[in-house]
This record gives C-alpha cells, structure tokens and sequence, in this order.
C-alpha cells in the first residue's frame, strides 16, 4: 500500500501514527495493497480556504476527504478487492488539538489526528454520516478501528470519543 504522509502545518505531528493507521484501517477495510493514499496535515488558514472553496461552509474544519477512484470495500469475504488511487485526506492539527481538549474523554492532538485520519479513509471508502443509521455504521466502524489499532500496539486507556460530526 502506497501511504504518504506530509506535514505542511507547521506543527509537530506523529507522522509515523498516522501513517501507521490509515495502513491499518485499509487493510482492515480490505482495500487492494497496491492502492494509493495521501494524507495532508495543513494549517487552520489553509483548511478553512478549502473548507470554504469545496464545502462552502466559514471557518476551518478538522479533516476533508478528497475521493480519487472511488474504491470500496470488497462485498464478500471471496471478492477480489479493487486497486487504485483512494485519494486524499486532509487534516489539521491545530484544530485537532482544541478538539481533543474539548473531547469528553480529553486526548492529545496526536491521537485526535489518528481518529481523523481512520474517519477520513472511511469517507473515502464511501462511508457518510448524515443520516442516524449511517452514523452509527460509520462511528461503530471508525471506533472499531481505532480500538484494534491500539490494542495491537499495546496502548491501554480509553480511546478517543469520536468528535467529528
């Protein structure tokens, strides 16, 4: 699987954690290893120019889905999944970090940007979030995720509450 992470926010970020993640969520979701993602961390100026050009909504956002090819996850266990270029998420860590201090469950920017990140690739797989149910599918999912990641690293305590919306 083809992952580039790159920060261009001016913040320190766990590059390696995000790259780690989106790896972990793809190949979870089942996603062809030859297929290709970009993730990019930008400042809050940057994300609410995109914000406002592509969602015509004021003020930066913590992560934006980019889908390229449009790829989803294998129906059956036996399908042959689909290779290409998933596209690109973008994330902001300066949001993130207020985000995560204002979580109900308090969690650092680094693991904010993870939860985003897993949320990011599941909007590129197609995943929404408007309605009641495809917002429990899409967070069940998207905790799932983020839950096996962790625990196959070792990392004990709560994981995030999701904070996106």
């Amino acid at each position: 699987m083809s992952i580039d992470v790159n920060n261009e926010s001016g913040t320190e970020i766990d590059e390696q954690a995000i790259l780690d993640i989106a790896r972990y969520a793809l190949t979870r979701m089942r996603i062809h290893p030859l297929s290709e993602l970009s993730v990019i961390a930008i400042d809050e100026e940057a994300m609410e120019q995109l914000h406002i050009q592509w969602m015509d909504l004021p003020g930066a956002t913590d992560v934006m889905s980019f889908p390229m090819d449009e790829l989803r996850p294998p129906s059956k266990d036996d399908e042959e999944p689909p290779q290409g270029l998933l596209g690109d998420i973008v994330l902001c860590p300066e949001f993130a970090k207020k985000q995560g201090q204002e979580a109900p469950t308090q969690h650092s920017m680094d693991e904010e940007l993870q939860l985003l990140t897993v949320h990011g690739v599941l909007h590129l797989l197609g995943y929404d979030h408007e309605e009641p149910d495809e917002k429990a599918e899409m967070f069940g999912l998207q905790a799932a995720i983020v839950d096996g990641w962790r625990s196959e690293r070792g990392i004990t305590g709560p994981s995030p509450a999701p904070t996106v919306s």
